[in-house]
This record gives C-alpha cells, structure tokens and sequence, in this order.
C-alpha cells in the first residue's frame, strides 16, 4: 500500500502543468496509457478478463476495456479490481483514484 504523502506527490507529478479538472484528466489518463503494462489480466465478478486498453468514459473519467472471449466490456477503472500480482505501472492507476477521491 502506497502513503497518502507518495500518492500526494505522483498526482502533483501528473497534474502539474493541467489548468481545470478535464486537463488533471487528461495528464492521467496519458501517464496511465504510458505507464501501465498492458494487456494485463484480472478477475472481475468471478470472471478473468484482459484489459487491452484505456478510453475515455464521458461522465465518469477513465474506463479500461476487457475482454473475455469473444465479449468486450468497458469497465470504470474505479472498479477494475488490483491485479495479482501487480502489473509495472499500477501505482498511477491507485494515484489517480487517490486524486479523484
């Protein structure tokens, strides 16, 4: 678990240059797409799904797409469900829930 003064210091990182709250999201929807090792895999409702990207989810800020088969599914990355083990990258998915919260 990361320190609220780490995480503190990761958004101010991210946002730095960013004027207003869409910029904020922008930088870290950039700084995750950049950072984060993707695919990854994790279990949502019981189910294994690889995440094969990010976009953006009007309204609700980042989303990741998964994919279980044939299925695709954009799921909010507030609850996208900590990879095990962790994947590289993970830390500025758990700074920006820490920014939005």
């Amino acid at each position: 678990m990361r320190s609220t003064a780490a995480l503190d210091a990761m958004v101010e990182d991210v946002i730095v240059d960013a004027y207003d709250e869409h910029e904020q999201l922008a930088a870290f929807r950039a700084v995750i797409e950049d950072r984060l090792a993707l695919p990854l895999t994790t279990v949502v409702l019981g189910i294994p799904v690889t995440v094969t990207a990010l976009q953006d989810r009007p309204g609700s800020g980042i989303a990741a797409l998964c994919r279980h088969g044939r299925h695709p599914q954009a799921i909010g990355i507030f609850d996208l469900p900590l990879p095990a083990p962790e994947p590289e990258g993970w830390a500025w998915v758990d700074a920006y829930r820490h920014w939005a919260s």
